[in-house]
């Protein structure tokens, strides 16, 4: 089995890539794992998946990196699955609500890769192997720090997680049909930017240490 880890920088990877089992990357012939850095944002992400994807042709590929949450009940550094993503800023601002392409009628809701708007992991029953928490995401090519924008998202999408490569991964392995999970770590709030109220490290290390056992659980499956 052929698994890639993908993140939008080496740093959110980086842990695991230094401390995992030699095994996994060269040596065994049941599990051959590999690193990849897509990019920051939708568009580095897309145009660097799927050139891994014709190149590479994994069998599975695992996003893994650190969110924002809308949910403030949820404690930092805690870690989720993605079952769904929603694009967060493709369409118009006008006479005060955020019309999406669907509402503008540029793309239909149930129009493939899409399910009533919504990008959703159809292998995520097979491949939550840690049995983590499944939320819905949002993805965004940028930062939100605006308490209006904020409730107009939260208000028409319900997401739980806010990133900024999440739908690039779901559009373009569902287009391909190869089989992804998405991994978050949380690690701040939407909307919450002194960083000094983050706890990047901690979601990074969290993050990490579940990758390692997921990679580890993966390799025992015969």
């Amino acid at each position: 089995m052929r698994i890639t880890i993908t993140s939008a920088t080496v740093g959110e990877w980086m842990p695991s890539f230094l401390q995992v089992n030699p095994l996994y990357t060269g040596q065994s012939h049941r599990l051959k794992l590999s690193f990849h850095q897509c990019g920051v944002g939708m568009l580095a992400t897309a145009v660097s998946l799927s050139r891994l994807i014709a190149e590479e042709k994994p069998d599975l590929i695992i996003q893994a990196g650190i969110a924002g949450t809308f949910d403030t009940k949820t404690p930092l550094g805690k870690l989720v699955v993605v079952k769904d993503e929603t694009l967060g800023d493709m369409g118009v601002q006008e006479d005060g609500r955020w019309k999406d392409i669907f509402d503008l009628r540029l793309e239909k809701s149930s129009y493939h890769p899409f399910e009533k708007r919504r990008l959703p992991n159809p292998w995520l029953p097979q491949f939550n192997l840690l049995k983590l928490p499944e939320v819905s995401a949002i993805t965004v090519n940028e930062v939100t720090t605006c308490a209006d924008r904020m409730e107009q998202l939260a208000k028409k999408y319900n997401p739980h997680t806010e990133s900024m490569e999440g739908a690039a991964l779901h559009y373009v392995c569902r287009e391909a049909n190869i089989p992804f999970i998405q991994v978050r770590a949380i690690s701040n709030y939407v909307g919450e930017r002194n960083k000094e109220h983050w706890k990047i490290k901690e979601a990074i290390d969290n993050l990490n240490e579940h990758l390692l056992k997921y990679i580890d659980k993966v390799y025992k499956i015969k």
